[in-house]
């Protein structure tokens, strides 16, 4: 569940930018996953609120034609959430949110007919995206959690942190731990952990520069989350690291069933789009505990893998396919 949003970004630099200087693509992280997921033939439903319009069917038929199941789609509203992305920027940089009014940001609290929607359903993922938007939005997310929990649903949760969508005089930490708690999985990295559930931060680890340093923090901060949220039991980190050249560098780290795991390394020069890597990871480490939930280094090498490829293709989701992911994480 989560608010599926249209980007808007700059075409590259070639000769088509001429005749078509913004590219537009469909995009929201929860729909990111749900692509990806329903990519690597997972049964997938999506839960969003859209306008009564022309757009919108448009963007449904994309999604079905991803095999999606769209049928929990809300209709009400005037609008579909924007947002402007800079061509290659990070997500944190060159970014504008439009989202204000939208459809999403509208909804409250006894408009989804919860009972309906989770029939079915063995696994329900939100993001603190939509909580980060309204004090209405965050109700609902925890009116869909309640819901989930009575209906023993795994649930699993993206620590995704937008500092640019907090402004309703709440801070992420009054808001998140109440939903959290509901969380059977946990993904995000150390610094959003801190941010949004209130966990230690060694605010000088940079300087260590010590990628062990980086493992042991994600460790303790995975702990400490599931010794303040006792349902969790799987909580996973990413690190990704940019250097000025245009390198990057990415792994992560997994606490599961108490046990420590980090993934393979890897590394590229250059990227094509960093917009909805996160995602992917989080698509992957879903699809890792369904299939595999037996060979833990398995799955956090097949989530990285699915990450780090997300990289390396234009647009929001991926259209990695399974046998590929596996073929990189295995070179």
């Amino acid at each position: 569940m989560g608010e599926l949003l249209l980007r808007l970004s700059p075409s590259p630099k070639d000769t088509s930018a001429d005749k078509h200087p913004m590219l537009l693509f469909v995009g929201g992280a929860e729909a990111n996953v749900a692509t990806a997921l329903a990519g690597w033939d997972v049964t997938v439903t999506y839960c969003t609120v859209l306008p009564d319009n022309f757009m919108s069917q448009y963007v449904i038929q994309y999604l079905q034609k991803k095999k999606i199941n769209t049928s929990p789609i809300l209709f009400s509203g005037n609008r579909i959430g924007l947002y402007y992305l800079e061509t290659g920027a990070d997500i944190k940089g060159g970014v504008v949110y439009d989202r204000e009014r939208s459809s999403f940001s509208e909804l409250k609290r006894g408009m989804v007919d919860w009972d309906k929607v989770l029939d079915g359903i063995t696994w329900f993922h939100f993001t603190a995206i939509s909580p980060a938007l309204n004090q209405n939005v965050a109700d609902v997310c925890l009116e869909a959690l309640e819901a989930a929990a009575k209906r023993n649903i795994t649930i699993s949760v993206d620590l995704n942190y937008r500092s640019k969508l907090w402004k309703y005089g709440k801070q992420p930490v009054d808001i998140m731990p109440v939903l959290v708690k509901y969380c059977d999985v946990i993904m995000g990295n150390i610094w959003s952990a801190n941010t949004l559930l209130g966990t230690n931060v060694d605010e000088q680890i940079h300087d260590k520069k010590s990628k062990q340093a980086y493992i042991d923090h994600a460790t303790q901060t995975s702990k400490d989350i599931i010794q303040l949220f006792p349902k969790c039991k799987v909580v996973a980190n990413t690190f990704r690291f940019d250097s000025e050249d245009d390198h990057i560098l990415y792994y992560t780290t997994m606490l599961y069933n108490d046990q420590p795991y980090t993934s393979n390394e890897f590394t590229c020069a250059g990227v094509v789009d960093r917009s909805g890597s996160g995602d992917c990871f989080m698509a992957g480490l879903i699809y890792g505990l369904l299939t595999n939930p037996n060979e833990p280094q398995k799955l956090l090498n097949y989530a990285t893998a699915a990450a780090f490829g997300k990289l390396q293709e234009q647009g929001d989701a991926t259209d990695q396919d399974v046998l590929s992911v596996e073929e990189e994480y295995k070179d």
